[in-house]
């Protein structure tokens, strides 16, 4: 199903006559056919100019080789989110339950070496287990490094020819990231740690940090997420971005009662970008500790859930955009900022655009921190949940406009049946429900049970980010439907030092009769939310349960949506859909996009039932002018990380991270046959 909500205004001829006239100066994607950091550039792009895989012979791709990963740690993974980098003819990439770093020939994904680190009770402690989603390439034309964070939270350095650690940089190769992070962090048992990829440029690495889960915290003090760089040469630490400021630096009055002193988490746990001429990087934060509880840290809080711009050499803050104030929404900034150069009514402008939870896509001049279309402070609805003190005010885009579907209302509603709706319409009748910020409230057996909201916790785009084309300045933002629960409960004070804490005063309200629906259908394959609520085994929410959108930027309007994935067997067969003709759905999950020179390529998160009657996915392949599908090719698992692409031997390969429950995580790369 595609439905086109706009027609392009602007044709590609006059495109390129504009861009002739203004000339884009910022990253242009992954440069001489190769695909050298985590986002195809470290503007984050995602783009690659590659056009031999196109839509006259993308679903005539073959597997050119795989790589499985399940021998890589003590056991398997089965959640691979990592993205691959190619440089010199050589992939590199982390994989396995115990971060192991492997480089493999890019042709025929052979094994070259392996680096891993044991780090005992460290590694088995550690916030952020698993492969994570990458790591950093660095070249001065004659020296080749890698460099990834450990699930110990340790930045090593690597030789990319052999993968033995640098002598010279930090100990042995390592830099200890519970050190010298101007706060007292247990190096065992320390809440801190990192999925991302570290970003390097011009010779600084720039590592972030992040936590456990906010949704139940164990107490209100907590890690601080402090931003670090270091010397790509020796590993010395370069400067210190205190998120949460300390006293006497800028914006520590904006945390009332010394919430400031204990108040941990505040990190940028997702990629970090970089513009290399301009100097500076771009760092995306996170809430403070409680991601649906603030009463212990009032005030608005910077930087929390702020885009910060800082000194490349330094680390001095040039300028923060504060998108959420004081949250209590579970929206985090998850994902990398994607710089682009954009013609604004006849002015080039560097500008920065943030994909969002919220579904809202927030745009800034990258220089001055100035928002490119109007942001406008309007009044929001006020939390009764005891302790609490929300904003008056929330920052609300008025351009692009929302790219998928905000807080919850009756239109929202199931429709396949009138019968249907109208058991979905009762079970939302014990929720409250309101538009984008409306609070969390306290669950009551009675009524409301909780806030029900699309666009939070896990909803709209989250870690895996956007992609863009530098050439038109159009973005493309995967999105999936996450309905959320946000539900306040006492916490107990033997085991918690919080007020109030997510939860639902009634579980066994959830039943298919009552209040809370029977359990859910994931529409995805991935985690369920924490409100999947259910008919029948159906959501309780009508498709797309994930799309991709494409929005003109240098107008903020959007082009076009795709329902992204195939319909999950739970919906095409539920007996109570029996002779209703249901469009392509989508399906929910994490995923990444990547743009090419005429495509979006994409696969399915998790999995469906394939006409061989085996269990698989899609790689799927759209116009990226018209979102027309063109092409897809079948997988023996659901894709979940992020695609790139490179060429060579005179070959393109498409490389993505795939598995599933019971399909052991591997990368697979993809190419036209010979």
């Amino acid at each position: 199903m595609k439905t086109s909500l706009f027609k392009r205004t602007l044709g590609s001829a006059l495109l390129a006559s504009l861009f002739a006239a203004f000339p884009v100066l910022a990253q242009t994607g992954a440069k001489n056919g190769e695909w050298r950091s985590y986002g195809g550039d470290t503007a984050n792009t995602r783009y690659s100019p590659l056009d031999q895989i196109n839509a006259s012979n993308f679903s005539k791709l073959v597997p050119a080789w795989h790589f499985r990963t399940e021998n890589l740690g003590p056991r398997p993974e089965f959640n691979l989110e990592g993205t691959p980098l190619m440089a010199n003819g050589i992939i590199y990439a982390t994989a396995g339950t115990r971060r192991a770093v492997i480089a493999l020939d890019a042709a025929t994904g052979e094994l070259l070496w392996v680096h891993s680190e044991n780090e005992g009770l460290r590694g088995r402690s550690a916030p952020r287990q698993l492969s994570g989603r990458g790591l950093s390439y660095w070249t001065d034309g004659r020296e080749e490094r890698v460099l990834y964070v450990t699930p110990g939270y340790r930045l090593v350095a690597l030789n990319a020819k052999t993968g033995a650690p640098i002598d010279g940089f930090g100990k042995n190769g390592i830099v200890d990231l519970k050190e010298d992070d101007d706060q007292v962090i247990d190096p065992i048992t320390g809440e801190v740690g990192l999925h991302s990829a570290p970003v390097v440029a011009n010779d600084v690495i720039i590592v972030g940090a992040a936590h456990r889960s906010g949704g139940v915290p164990r107490s209100k003090t907590n890690v601080k997420g402090y931003v670090r760089a270091f010397d790509v040469h020796t590993g010395r630490r370069l400067w210190i971005f205190h998120t949460i400021p300390k006293p006497g630096e800028f914006g520590y009055n904006t945390w009332e009662s010394d919430s400031a002193d204990y108040t941990g988490n505040t990190g940028s746990w997702g990629q970090i970008s970089v513009d290399e001429q301009l100097g500076m990087a771009y760092l995306p934060i996170e809430l403070p500790t409680g991601d649906y509880y603030g009463g212990h840290r009032p005030g608005n809080g910077l930087f929390g859930e702020s885009v910060v711009a800082v000194d490349l050499k330094t680390g001095v803050r040039k300028w923060h955009y504060q998108l959420v104030h004081h949250g209590i929404w579970d929206f985090d900034i998850p994902c990398a900022p994607m710089l682009v150069d954009l013609n604004i009514n006849g002015r080039v402008v560097k500008a920065l655009a943030q994909p969002t939870k919220q579904a809202f896509l927030y745009m800034f001049d990258r220089v001055t921190g100035q928002p490119i279309f109007p942001i406008e402070e309007r009044p929001v609805e006020q939390s009764d949940v005891p302790g609490e003190k929300t904003s008056p005010t929330q920052p609300f885009p008025t351009k692009p406009p929302a790219y998928d579907r905000q807080g919850f209302s009756l239109n929202d509603v199931i429709d396949f049946t009138p019968e249907l709706r109208a058991k979905a319409l009762e079970i939302v009748s014990h929720y409250k429900i309101g538009p984008i910020f409306t609070p969390p409230v306290l669950s009551k057996a009675s009524g409301p049970i909780g806030t029900l909201a699309f666009a939070t916790a896990g909803g709209g785009t989250v870690w895996a980010g956007g992609s863009l084309d530098p050439e038109t300045g159009i973005a493309y933002l995967y999105s999936r439907k996450s309905l959320a629960n946000l539900a306040m409960v006492p916490s107990d004070p033997k085991t918690n030092d919080f007020r109030y804490i997510q939860g639902t005063a009634s579980e066994g309200a959830r039943s298919a009769g009552g209040a809370g629906g029977d359990a859910a259908a994931v529409p995805g394959g991935g985690e369920a939310p924490a409100a999947t609520l259910s008919v029948q085994g159906l959501p309780i929410f009508k498709p797309p349960y994930g799309q991709i959108s494409a929005i003109d930027m240098n107008k903020g309007e959007m082009l076009w949506q795709v329902a992204h994935g195939e319909t999950p067997d739970a919906i095409r067969n539920n007996p109570a859909l029996k002779g209703v003709t249901i469009p392509r759905t989508g399906r929910g999950g994490i995923i990444g996009t990547i743009v090419t020179k005429t495509l979006v390529i994409a696969g399915e998160a998790g999995n469906i039932t394939m006409p061989d009657g085996k269990r698989g996915a899609y790689l799927r392949a759209y116009d990226k002018k018209t979102g027309a599908d063109a092409g897809m090719v079948p997988m023996p698992a659901g894709q979940t990380g992020s695609p790139m692409t490179y060429m060579l031997g005179g070959k393109q390969y498409i490389v993505l991270a795939i598995g599933a429950a019971g399909y052991p995580a591997e990368y697979v790369a993809y190419r036209l046959p010979n």
